[in-house]
């Protein structure tokens, strides 16, 4: 009888360590943190804040692996083909949302194939002018464009970036006609806006901060719904006379599709705690991000929205890629 248990036992047990739905807790090795842009730039920096206070609770080092090229989307593809066990995870940006209809070739799909799990922070882009420009405000500015239709260059990082879609949402907006003149990167954009080569751009905040404070370039309004605690004195451009205008730059963890609810849950806590934390607060802002931790279904509806409003802007603004 005994050794009819036993056999019994040591069978339920082989069992239960075959199926796996009981083999070894979440995580039981290193997570790959994909990072699908070049170190240094706002998007590694924050993932590996990030990285570095979500591995102790999860018992596990979550290493940031850079992928860069195509814009974001080989590293955006690796993930989405990914297994979707848990030990790969993307660092999403406003990018993957605009790309989802900039490219028409994409052999993935950002809303189909990737799960979100939670939004990390998002950082306002600045409308900010040459000093030389005569305009001080919006309204001065659309004044100035409309007066000068066509004559007017904005720089941006390259197409497709945030950076041109924001302007881009401007001029439908407002109905104004400038020209635009994409770089291989903000840094060279900002190096013309600088010298008069160009008159205005739509920067990610963080690269433009050290300009404006110390007064090479204009800044005219924050392209956020609401103010920048940083730039408490620079208005909103929805409040300076185009109510409804929004364009962020946002970042976000997410992972392939099939993703196992309890990770997504686990996740989703681990990266809250982590942006709530003081210390991260502080180095968040020291890159002009503002935290803004969210559950998974509402970053979920949050990239549907994105992904909607870009695909109005890149249709009737006719953006295409380099």
């Amino acid at each position: 009888m005994l050794k009819s248990i036993a056999r019994a036992a040591a069978l339920t047990l082989m069992c239960l360590a075959a199926h796996p739905a009981f083999a070894q807790a979440w995580p039981s090795k290193p997570i790959r943190y994909v990072v699908p842009f070049p170190p240094a730039g706002a998007t590694d920096i924050l993932a590996r804040i990030v990285a570095e206070k979500i591995s102790p609770p999860l018992g596990q080092q979550v290493v940031v692996e850079n992928r860069p090229g195509a814009a974001g989307n080989l590293g955006t593809e690796l993930v989405a083909r990914s297994a979707p066990d848990g030990y790969t995870v993307l660092m999403a940006t406003a990018a993957q949302s605009i790309n989802e209809t900039l490219y028409t070739k994409l052999s993935f799909s950002f809303a189909r194939d990737l799960a979100p799990i939670a939004l990390i922070a998002h950082v306002p882009n600045i409308m900010e002018v040459h000093p030389s420009v005569p305009a001080k405000t919006v309204k001065e500015f659309i004044a100035l464009a409309k007066a000068h239709p066509g004559q007017i260059n904005y720089a941006s990082s390259g197409s497709g970036t945030s950076i041109h879609l924001s302007a881009e949402l401007f001029k439908i907006m407002t109905g104004v006609d400038m020209v635009h003149v994409p770089y291989k990167g903000s840094g060279p954009a900002l190096t013309d806006l600088m010298a008069g080569q160009v008159s205005v751009m739509f920067d990610n905040l963080p690269s433009s901060m050290a300009f404006i404070k110390s007064g090479r370039l204009r800044p005219i309004a924050i392209t956020t719904a609401t103010r920048y605690p940083g730039l408490p004195d620079i208005p909103t451009i929805a409040e300076s006379g185009v109510p409804g205008y929004e364009a962020i730059a946002w970042f976000g963890m997410v992972g392939p599709a099939a993703l196992p609810r309890d990770v997504v849950t686990r996740l989703n806590a681990e990266v809250n705690r982590a942006v709530n934390l003081p210390d991260v607060q502080e180095r968040f802002a020291q890159q002009g991000a503002i935290p803004e931790p969210l559950t998974p279904e509402k970053f979920g509806t949050f990239i549907q929205g994105e992904i909607a409003k870009w695909a109005k802007v890149v249709k009737v603004s006719g953006a295409k890629v380099d």
